[in-house]
């Protein structure tokens, strides 16, 4: 997976999680992030940085029950959750060889 793919994936991750209810709340007080930070963000023609993104991720592979969920929604492989994940956090570049 290519960083254009992976950046992809968490935003429609970020736009799926930006509408859960249940959620949404958890996320900010996690994250550290406001009601208003996410409003810019969806608003802005440049949408969410690189490390918010990658937050948004973490916080939706918490739980197996999340991953599904979002997998399912934005339609991909959970899978794919994960890959971007690792592109993103620069792990998908490490050898251990």
């Amino acid at each position: 997976m290519i960083q254009a793919q992976a950046e992809e994936i968490a935003i429609q991750a970020f736009a799926w999680l930006s509408e859960q209810e249940s959620l949404l709340p958890v996320f900010l007080a996690a994250s550290g992030a406001s009601a208003g930070d996410l409003h810019r963000l969806l608003a802005s023609t440049r949408g969410p940085d690189e490390a918010f993104l990658l937050a948004v991720l973490d916080f939706i592979l918490m739980r197996d029950e999340t991953v599904i969920a979002c997998a399912t929604e934005i339609e991909r492989m959970p899978e794919a959750l994960l890959q971007a994940q690792m592109v993103l956090s620069g792990a998908a570049q490490m050898h251990w060889t």
